[in-house]
């Protein structure tokens, strides 16, 4: 059965009616000794008394530089249009999983490693040999970056490190079976109510058996309002560009969630959808509805090397 926008949407409101009904807006944790376990860094309430509340977890979870470890799985559907024949027709539906791994360091600076793994459940693609689309299940390029992060006692956000992909596709449709490897930078500001900023990048291929040569760049605008009771509401439109086929990618983005405290366990939940204005005109997404779920957890790699 193709999974439609629909079945996304009821999925999200059950969930997120199932783990609401369990918790109270800006609940404190009950163990804030677990949660400081879990980012091998204090987190503490502005108050001191060492029990941070939901509003408190989601502003750290909005700040990029976080020291919160989180595991975020996003399930979305896409609906695409382009010159093809029956491209308007097609959707896709995929799944990205995004653990964050920091490493907390003693002056409160961070090193972070983000690796980004998608797997495609029916990722539409073109036959040129029978003129239309077959749908390809399996997983697509893994991509990861490691950066070394600062959060300034006044709000100053700046990061810089490395971004990479690697050709893990299990199909030749779903990944350009090459190594890119290149730059990223990160500025922004975070106050107790909003964090904006921009993180761009830029990859080039390094290696791997494909014909394809690669250089683009890839700008990710965020702005985050934290309103109370642990929600949130903002946009982070990524806008690519492809120096090799000259073209942009440019989609609007919003997005609205609630961090919860389960069990002592922090959770955000939230949804978010995409409207491309610019994309292939050949083929290429219309929209991307998506539902995010991302608890925190024990950050075992920094354990380990502690």
């Amino acid at each position: 059965m193709r999974i439609r926008p629909a079945h996304i949407l009821v999925i999200a409101v059950l969930v997120g009616w199932s783990l609401a009904a369990h918790a109270q807006d800006g609940q404190p944790v009950d163990d804030p000794g677990a949660v400081g376990a879990l980012s091998s860094a204090p987190v503490v309430s502005a108050d001191g008394a060492g029990k941070p509340t939901a509003d408190e977890i989601a502003a750290q979870l909005a700040n990029p530089n976080t020291p919160l470890a989180s595991l975020t799985l996003k399930l979305q559907h896409r609906i695409f249009e382009g010159d093809l024949p029956d491209a308007d027709d097609q959707h896709g539906t995929g799944m990205l999983f995004q653990p964050s791994f920091p490493f907390p360091r003693a002056n409160g600076d961070v090193v972070l490693f983000r690796p980004a793994i998608p797997l495609q459940f029916d990722q539409p693609v073109f036959d040129p040999t029978d003129l239309g689309f077959e749908s390809d299940f399996g997983l697509g390029d893994i991509a990861f970056d490691l950066a070394y992060a600062r959060t300034t006692k006044g709000g100053i956000l700046w990061a810089g490190g490395v971004v990479s992909t690697l050709p893990t596709a299990t199909r030749d449709s779903l990944g350009a079976d090459r190594f890119t490897l290149g730059p990223e930078f990160l500025v922004g500001k975070l106050t107790k109510k909003y964090v904006i900023g921009m993180f761009p990048s830029h990859q080039w291929n390094v290696g791997g058996s494909g014909d394809a040569d690669i250089s683009l760049t890839s700008v990710q605008l965020f702005g985050t309002y934290l309103p109370a009771g642990g929600w949130n509401v903002g946009t982070s439109p990524i806008l690519s560009y492809d120096h090799k086929a000259n073209q942009w990618t440019i989609p609007l983005n919003l997005s609205f969630g609630k961090t919860l405290i389960l069990g002592g366990r922090p959770w955000k939940l939230s949804m978010e959808i995409n409207y491309y204005v610019e994309q292939s005109d050949a083929f290429g997404p219309k929209w991307l509805i998506g539902f995010n779920v991302a608890p925190v957890v024990e950050n075992v790699l920094a354990t380990l090397f502690k």
